[in-house]
């Protein structure tokens, strides 16, 4: 390993040192006296990593004889599942403490699961690719069951675990087929096997691959544990799963797709767009009925990933321009929405039931306006952030050629608006008042108050994400 291979990983090696460094630490001090401290501690790693990522650019290097890539996209993706991490450990904090699941393990277990992602959407081979998903998914079929007492967390990991299975062996048959026919399992020496074609076979290991990642985004029709699991595990692990995953998961999909089969981007891009189209009827079609605002949440990702592969259908660099912004957002949707649902409780017991909230407004008009940006973005209407997002996909799709995966898309947004809506009217209109508790922790009120602001005042420039975006789109596709 030379010193540039060992710089490329550095933030990696960092973060696992960190974690195995705080498991001596909490079997010799106290797993107990420990776990609080751990959690800030960990938080505050993550955002001095991601300020340490976001200063090692802008040169790229390949690593590991072509194993491991770090360049804008690696680093953007790298950013983004960092501080969301941060973000959902210290919006967790106080629930995790009342529930009794302050565990030292947790925030470890969270770690290692973000190196794996880190790993992933850094891959340039087949086999590092594997090895990083793997690393992340085996950490999260333990937080998923994180509460040992209740049946339904246990089915949660349970399912998720079954599942994850069975992506993972579509991913390795998919991977196998692809080496079979390429030869080799790093993305360059893939790519240069295409210059006369795609087999049939190499296609064919394209699309079970292209599954086997489908899972683990959860896009339909590969997306049935992802009520169950959202509704079964503690609610910190569900904010978990609905931020960071789905950023390293459409990252590797892209890296994949990008470097190993950027040539012939006709033969995946139909693929990805009827996957896309499938996942944004399902989540908005089956949304409405639903009663516990975690399912909601749970086929609201569901639509969200579909808006997000739109823009990785059109194989330009301006549809992965648009996903990148397009994940940003729904990231900050997500982790504002989820520091609300941390402190739902009626008399002391956290519930998630969407008819709790009938007439919130009037026991708290300002988290109910919060609330009512967040939704309203995520429903897509404007001026909210949230319908720049969909605008940017929308026009990237339309401008490779996808109108009908557009025009499409706008149907599924309409669709998907109604349940949306439904809990901004409930809030405001609802036919009794809301007997949830009014509480509500300071790191919650601040993280949920500042996703709202952003809901509003990022229409005026992103906060520069469109530019590094940008950077690290045109780093993708070459």
């Amino acid at each position: 390993m030379t010193h540039a291979d060992f710089s490329a990983i550095l933030p990696e090696f960092l973060l696992t040192l960190f974690s195995l460094g705080a498991i001596l630490v909490g079997a010799f001090a106290g797993k107990d006296r420990t776990a609080p401290l751990l959690m800030w501690a960990t938080a505050a790693v993550y955002v001095l990593l991601a300020f340490f990522v976001s200063l090692s650019g802008p040169n790229d290097h390949v690593a590991f004889f072509g194993m491991f890539v770090e360049d804008e996209f690696a680093r953007f993706t790298k950013v983004m599942i960092l501080l969301s991490g941060a973000a959902v450990l210290v919006i967790s904090q106080s629930y995790l403490t009342r529930r009794g699941l302050m565990l030292f393990e947790y925030p470890i277990l969270i770690s290692l699961s973000i190196v794996g992602m880190m790993i992933t959407v850094s891959a340039g081979d087949l086999i590092a690719l594997y090895m990083g998903i793997e690393l992340q998914s085996l950490a999260l079929y333990v937080v998923a069951s994180l509460r040992r007492d209740s049946p339904k967390s246990s089915e949660a990991g349970m399912k998720y675990f079954v599942l994850g299975a069975l992506s993972s062996g579509m991913l390795l048959y998919g991977a196998s087929l692809t080496y079979g026919y390429a030869g080799t399992t790093q993305f360059a020496g893939i790519l240069s096997s295409l210059g006369q074609g795609m087999p049939v076979g190499l296609l064919f290991g394209l699309v079970f691959m292209l599954a086997g990642i489908a899972f683990k985004i959860s896009a339909a029709p590969f997306h049935m544990w992802t009520p169950d699991v959202y509704e079964g595990a503690p609610t910190p692990v569900t904010a978990f799963f609905a931020t960071a995953p789905k950023v390293a998961g459409l990252a590797f999909l892209a890296r994949l797709v990008f470097d190993a089969f950027g040539s012939v981007p006709g033969e995946w891009g139909q693929v990805l767009a009827v996957i896309a189209v499938l996942s944004i009827f399902i989540g908005s079609v089956a949304g409405i009925g639903q009663t516990d605002l975690k399912r909601l949440m749970a086929y609201s990702s569901i639509s969200h990933m579909g808006f997000a592969l739109m823009g990785l259908a059109t194989g330009t660099a301006q549809g992965v321009q648009a996903m990148l912004i397009y994940i940003a957002i729904y990231v900050v949707m997500s982790v504002g929405t989820f520091a609300f649902m941390l402190t739902m409780a009626r008399d002391g017991v956290a519930t998630t039931r969407i008819d709790s909230l009938s007439l919130y407004a009037k026991k708290e008009p300002a988290k109910a306006l919060a609330l009512l940006a967040l939704f309203m973005s995520m429903a897509g209407v404007p001026p909210f952030i949230g319908f720049f997002a969909k605008f940017y996909v929308l026009k990237a799709a339309v401008d490779a050629g996808y109108t009908w995966l557009a025009l499409l898309g706008v149907l599924g947004s309409v669709v998907a608006a109604y349940y949306y809506l439904r809990v901004v009217f409930l809030m405001y209109f609802g036919k009794e008042d809301s007997t949830l508790d009014t509480g509500m922790g300071r790191t919650q009120w601040v993280v949920l108050m500042a996703s709202a602001a952003i809901m509003l005042l990022g229409v005026v420039n992103l906060f520069g994400v469109e530019g590094a975006a940008a950077v690290a789109a045109q780093s993708l596709v070459r």
